[in-house]
């Protein structure tokens, strides 16, 4: 029998597992059908298979067959393209959108999600043609905790201090805390607010956090999140109900307007600070070169 056979079937195993377990379901509902989960773990497997191959390739010195990667890497592209099209498709009849930002985000996650499984197959293998069955176990334990570390990025109550705030009239302008959200000025529909609507104030932890949580595409995962999670007070059609997110233009704070089914304060609070912070919302102005240099003249 070939020596590489166990090493390989090993690391593929090790492999598959860990997209498997990369592989979430919850409130966010990406991927919440049997058909999607089908097709990620099928890619994992072959992502697996890739990187445990990758190894035999290399010690025989068939350095030719490591070539497949760059075709790998253009199947893992469409991968993206894929999530992208399908989640955008299903967008358009959601009550309150995702947004193209949040979308892109999803996207790319399950694209890097199948380069984390070749290397964790590719180190496993490795280690077990290397050293041993015990070596390579201990090998694939670490490689799943990092690859968890790595799939997980910062969240909302990591950048923000969320406040439950009362939603006010003023006239026919709707505020939370002293936010200005819309005009409203119908009475029932003024009714409707006050009796299912719910404010928050989020205020940015630093500077670099006013800029992150202005971006639009941030602002529109928030609502969508908090309104998957404790449903939402609207239909198509009426737009006085759509829950909102305005900007203090002095202080950087967001004033987050909703129409929640479930109106638990301490749960949303939760759902809150568990929005992902999108990959391209983030901003870093205090990294700039020329905004230290300001700061130290000054």
């Amino acid at each position: 029998m070939n020596e590489y056979i166990y090493p390989i079937i090993f690391g593929v195993a090790i492999g598959t597992i860990s997209r498997i377990l990369m592989l979430r379901t919850d409130y966010r509902q990406y991927p919440t059908y049997l058909h999607g989960k089908t097709i990620h773990v099928s890619l994992g497997f072959i992502a697996a298979s890739l990187g445990a191959l990758i190894v035999p390739a290399i010690m025989e010195e068939q350095y030719t067959a490591v070539t497949i990667l760059t075709v790998a890497a253009t199947q893992f592209r469409e991968v993206r393209n894929m999530e992208r099209n399908t989640l955008k498709e299903v967008d358009g009849f959601e009550l309150v959108s995702r947004g193209k930002t949040y979308i892109e985000g999803i996207a790319l996650s399950f694209e890097s999600r199948n380069y984390l499984v070749i290397v964790t197959a590719f180190i496993v293998t490795l280690v077990y043609i290397l050293s041993n069955f015990i070596f390579a176990v201990i090998a694939g334990i670490i490689s799943f905790i990092l690859s968890k570390r790595l799939m997980s990025g910062s969240t909302l109550k990591d950048i923000v201090e969320i406040e439950n705030q009362e939603v006010h009239f003023d006239g026919a302008g709707l505020y939370v805390d002293n936010i200005y959200i819309m005009n409203i000025g119908l009475p029932e529909r003024q009714e409707e607010i006050r009796k299912y609507g719910m404010g928050f104030v989020l205020t940015p932890k630093d500077m670099n956090t006013i800029t992150t949580i202005a971006n639009l595409g941030q602002r529109q995962a928030i609502l969508h999140d908090l309104s998957v999670a404790l449903g939402v007070f609207r239909d198509s059609g009426t737009p006085a109900l759509t829950p909102l997110i305005k900007r203090d233009l002095d202080d950087g704070r967001l004033g987050v307007f909703i129409l929640p089914q479930v109106r638990d304060v301490n749960k949303a609070k939760e759902i809150l600070g568990a929005v992902p912070v999108l990959e391209s919302a983030i901003r870093m102005p205090s990294e700039s070169t020329k905004h230290n240099k300001e700061v130290h003249n000054k």
